[in-house]
């Protein structure tokens, strides 16, 4: 019989050890962690017109012309001049689409035209989509000037117009008329597409 519990204890143990070994076995494993940061570089973005990022002095014709061809401070037929919108995109890391709108035009004189690019408009408002453009991100020059002449004819048309154009330049001039124009630049990161 001793024998026997012999076997039977030396079974247990056997048995004890395998358990153990596999139970070790499955409950045991190699673990690393491994902790690190993250940081992420966001391309700087730098808009600005006329020297200025927020708002946009207002651009009046009478500070475009000399002043002795002024008639007693104010545009007049005859009178003539240009301004400049100056967009500097300096210092951005990202390609611009600059958009120039003009807006609340009132009172303009009828025969006060404007020149942008060597092409004649009757309004600002036809000039935006000539004016509108885009700045890449590769350029090393990132600055647009924008220039746009303005003309009031002392007469205007042909010899058949120029009397009707002369009563109408009248008429504008007793009704002093206050001309005035909104401008509004805005810049806009050019969208980059994934491949």
């Amino acid at each position: 019989m001793k024998k026997s519990k012999k076997i039977i204890l030396i079974l247990i143990l056997l048995l004890v050890a395998l358990t153990i070994g596999i139970g070790g076995y499955t409950y045991a494993k190699y673990t690393t962690s491994v902790r690190g940061g993250g940081q992420v570089d966001v391309a700087k973005w730098s808009f600005k017109v006329n020297n200025n990022s927020e708002q946009l002095e207002t651009i009046r014709l009478i500070d475009t012309v000399d002043e002795t061809r002024l008639v007693n401070g104010k545009i007049a037929p005859g009178t003539r001049g240009e301004f400049t919108i100056n967009i500097d995109g300096t210092g951005t890391e990202v390609g611009i689409d600059y958009f120039i709108k003009f807006e609340n035009e009132q009172n303009k004189p009828t025969n006060l035209t404007y020149t942008y690019e060597g092409q004649k408009f009757k309004s600002l408002a036809e000039i935006e989509a000539f004016a509108s453009g885009a700045i890449s991100a590769d350029e090393s020059n990132k600055t647009r000037d924008i220039t746009i002449e303005w003309e009031w004819d002392y007469e205007t048309g042909d010899e058949d117009e120029v009397a009707l154009n002369d009563e109408i330049d009248t008429q504008e001039g007793i009704a002093n008329l206050d001309y005035t124009f909104d401008v509004k630049v805005t810049g806009t990161q050019v969208h980059l597409t994934v491949d």
